[in-house]
């Protein structure tokens, strides 16, 4: 099975307001970027939507190793919160709906096809791939 690195990161300008998403495959030697934006986005849209659209990339099944600066993205798998908003007919444990349900369900259908691990990094710090995430990811809202 194919090895693939995925760094991402979702940035905004005000919180709701101008978003972008950036992302950077890895796979052998082979390294490619991608980025979006939207106009009127959230932070955790952006975050979710940088690891959906590098997910959609794979074209067959992979071990992939997703390193994110988002503790609501990575504890969304790594605690299991996904599965109790699945389980509890997508609501919280406040019983409150689960905000991005539409992003959430289709994510989740992704990597299901895929063997997912996804690490927490720290953002903003010494990390060199995910400060391109951060670069393409703010350079994007200003294509807007």
């Amino acid at each position: 099975m194919k090895e693939v690195t995925i760094y991402t990161d979702g940035a905004c300008s005000g919180n709701p307001g101008p978003g972008g998403w950036g992302a950077v495959l890895i796979y052998n030697e082979n390294k490619k970027e991608i980025s979006g934006a939207n106009k009127e986005t959230t932070n955790n849209i952006m975050e979710i939507t940088a690891v959906l659209e590098a997910m959609k990339l794979l074209k067959e099944e992979c071990n992939v190793k997703i390193y994110s600066d988002s503790a609501y993205v990575v504890n969304a798998f790594n605690q299991g919160w996904i599965y109790n908003w699945m389980k509890n007919n997508w609501k919280t444990a406040n019983k409150e709906p689960v905000k991005n349900k539409e992003l959430w369900e289709e994510l989740y259908s992704l990597i299901q096809k895929h063997k997912v691990e996804f690490i927490k990094v720290k953002g903003h710090s010494d990390n060199e791939l995910n400060n391109r995430c951060d670069f393409l990811a703010t350079s994007a809202i200003k294509t807007l």
